[in-house]
């Protein structure tokens, strides 16, 4: 019975050596991580405990550029940033194929990841917008009322809009920032690289890359 107490008392001594030491090393770990934290910098802190949570990211979507894929999708609906895009895909490219409204869809962004242009697609789709015909969508400075007359064509382009911000898969444009239709020849198309020919549209980019490429 003796031996059985003193065994005990040796678990136990142990236990508490044990348990003492754990607590020791979760001290000493707090401590390192609370200078780890003063030495960075405020501004670069504040980043990333204001950077929103990965798992909200849009998981890019398998797209088809068919009517019949933007048909099945469901009816399309946001905040500003989207109303603007789906806007100037119905005023500039609702007569287009579907890939050609994605390949539009795609510039706009293009230019969003630019340093040399706004930095919001509401700040991108209206740059200019107050001079006649010196904007960079015609349609935003041209004179006439921007009047949604045909419902169908805009819930459609409004899906296309919808689909590009939730994370449909790009690179159709090869980083253009800039595009025609075949029916004009702008002086600025003999400078800039062609990039793609999609539809009625022409695609190109400039000297510089967007901030993605």
């Amino acid at each position: 019975m003796k031996s059985f107490f003193v065994a005990a008392a040796v678990f136990l001594a142990a236990f508490h050596t044990a348990a003492a030491r754990a607590d020791t090393d979760l001290t000493d770990l707090f401590q390192k991580e609370q200078t780890a934290l003063k030495n960075v910098p405020g501004r670069h802190l504040k980043s990333l405990l204001t950077r929103g949570d990965v798992r909200a990211k849009p998981r890019p979507q398998s797209v088809k550029y068919t009517r019949s894929w933007i048909d099945s999708q469901p009816k399309a609906k946001g905040d500003d940033q989207w109303r603007c895009l789906a806007e100037a895909l119905y005023f500039e490219a609702r007569g287009e194929t579907i890939k050609g409204q994605f390949a539009v869809a795609e510039v706009i962004l293009n230019r969003v990841k630019s340093a040399r242009f706004p930095s919001t697609l509401c700040g991108v789709i209206k740059q200019g917008t107050g001079r006649r015909y010196q904007c960079q969508f015609t349609y935003t400075c041209d004179g006439h009322k921007d009047t949604i007359a045909e419902r169908g064509a805009f819930e459609s382009v409004a899906k296309v809009a919808r689909a590009v911000l939730d994370g449909a898969a790009g690179g159709l444009t090869g980083g253009a920032t800039h595009y025609h239709t075949t029916a004009v020849n702008p002086s600025w198309s003999r400078v800039y690289k062609q990039t793609a020919r999609i539809g009625v549209h022409i695609f190109y980019r400039h000297n510089y890359r967007t901030a993605s490429n």
